[in-house]
C-alpha cells in the first residue's frame, strides 16, 4: 500500500459511512413521523378522553409538545396524513415497534398495499421531505408513478416538485412514446445528494443540530439588523429578544423572519422584517402570513395577537409600516401604538444608521 492509497482508502470509508449515517437518520425520522401519525389516529378514534379535546386535539398536542422542535399543528397534521396514506410503511418497522403498535384497520387493506411501492424501497430512497410532496397527490396511481420515477431517477425534492408542477404524469399518459419521454429527462434532472440531508430543516429539528441562518443576510442587512436589535432592546419598553432569521416551515415551504421579539408589556410577539429595497405592498402580505402563522402555531392562549414591523430602505427613501393581520385598528392605536416606537422614530433611526455604517463598502 502506498501513502496515496492510504489517504484514498480513508477518504472512501469516511464518505461511505458518513452517507450511511445520514441515511439512517433520515429513515428514523420518517419512521418517527409515521408512528406519531399512528398515535394521533389511534387517539382520535379510541382515546379515553378524546371528547374533551374534540376538533382541537392537534392544537392541544402542539401546545404540550413545544419542547420538541417541529411539533407544530401543521406538522402533526402532516404526520397523520402520512400514516393514513402509506400503510405499507408498517411492513418495514423493526419488530419491537410492530408489536408495540396496532395498525389501524382501515389502512391495512391488502389489495391497496399490493398496488403500492414496497416500504423498504420508499424508506431507503425517499426522505420525509419527498413524502411531504407526495402526500399532496390524492390519486393513488399518480402518486405511485411519482414514487417510482423518483426512486428510478434518484430525484431530489426540487426535481420531484418540478416534475409534478410540469404535469409529467399527464404528459406521459398522452405521449405516444412514453419511454422516450422519460429517457429525455435523464440529462436534465436534479440528482438527490445524500449529503444534502444535513441541511434539511426536518433533519435539523429531529437531531437537535444548530441551524446556521446567517447565509441569507447580506452584509448591509446584517449590519442594520444588529443595530435595529440593539435599538429596540435599549428602548427599555419591554422588548425581549427571541430569535434572528427565525425559520417558518409550512409543508415544504420555508420562510425566515429577520428578528423576533417578545414584548413583555404587550404580551405579544413582535416580528421585524428588513428589506434593503423599496417598499412593496406584497411585503405587507408576507408579514401578515408570518403573523397568522405565529398566532396559530407559536403564541400561547394567554398572548395577545402578534404585531409586525416592516422596514424598507433603498438609496433615496426609508419606509416603515406596521402590519397587524386584521387586528382591530382601535385596539392597535389604544393598546399597541402607545408602547411601540413610532413610524417616524424608526425611519429616522434607519436613515441615521445607514449614514453611520460605511455604506460605500456595501455599494449601496
Amino acid at each position: 500500500m502506498t501513502f496515496k492509497t492510504l489517504i484514498s482508502n480513508i477518504n472512501d470509508i469516511h464518505n461511505t459511512l458518513q452517507i450511511k449515517a445520514l441515511q439512517s437518520v433520515s429513515v428514523n425520522l420518517t419512521i418517527r413521523n409515521y408512528l406519531i401519525g399512528h398515535y394521533i389516529v389511534e387517539y382520535e378514534q379510541n382515546g379515553n378522553d378524546r371528547a374533551e379535546y374534540g376538533a382541537r386535539v392537534l392544537e392541544s398536542m402542539a401546545d404540550n409538545l413545544k419542547h420538541i422542535k417541529g411539533m407544530s399543528t401543521t406538522n402533526l397534521r402532516l404526520f397523520r396524513q402520512f400514516y393514513s396514506m402509506y400503510p405499507q410503511i408498517h411492513q418495514s418497522l423493526p419488530d419491537q415497534l410492530k408489536i408495540a403498535i396496532k395498525i389501524h384497520q382501515s389502512v391495512t387493506d391488502e389489495s391497496k398495499i399490493n398496488l403500492k411501492v414496497q416500504a423498504n424501497k420508499l424508506l431507503t430512497h425517499l426522505t420525509f421531505t419527498h413524502f411531504v410532496e407526495l402526500i399532496k397527490i390524492d390519486d393513488d396511481t399518480k402518486r405511485v408513478f411519482y414514487e417510482v420515477e423518483t426512486i428510478k431517477g434518484n430525484w431530489s425534492v426540487r426535481e420531484l416538485k418540478r416534475q409534478i408542477e410540469t404535469l409529467l404524469y399527464e404528459r406521459v399518459g398522452l405521449s405516444k412514446d412514453k419511454n422516450a419521454l422519460l429517457k429525455s429527462l435523464e440529462s436534465k434532472k436534479d440528482i438527490y445528494n445524500p449529503l444534502d440531508i444535513i441541511k434539511n430543516p426536518y433533519i435539523l429539528e429531529f437531531t437537535g443540530l444548530e441551524e446556521k441562518a446567517s447565509y441569507s443576510e447580506s452584509e448591509l442587512e446584517s449590519a442594520l439588523l444588529n443595530h435595529i436589535e440593539d435599538f429596540l432592546l435599549e428602548l427599555g419598553t419591554g422588548f425581549c429578544f427571541e430569535a434572528r432569521q427565525k425559520r417558518i416551515s409550512i409543508e415544504n415551504e420555508h420562510d425566515r423572519v429577520d428578528l423576533v421579539f417578545y414584548h413583555r408589556i404587550l404580551k405579544c410577539h413582535v416580528l421585524v422584517d428588513l428589506k434593503v429595497r423599496a417598499f412593496s405592498y406584497a411585503d405587507v402580505g408576507q408579514m401578515n402570513f408570518y403573523l397568522n402563522y405565529y398566532k396559530n402555531e407559536i403564541s400561547s392562549k394567554s398572548d395577545n395577537p402578534p404585531i409586525g414591523i416592516i422596514l424598507c430602505t433603498d438609496k433615496n427613501h426609508t419606509k416603515v409600516e406596521y402590519a397587524t393581520a386584521g387586528l382591530d385598528e382601535n385596539m392597535f392605536i389604544s393598546k399597541y401604538k402607545i408602547v411601540l416606537p413610532s413610524v417616524k422614530e424608526l425611519e429616522k433611526f434607519i436613515d441615521e444608521e445607514i449614514q453611520d455604517i460605511k455604506v460605500e463598502k456595501f455599494d449601496f
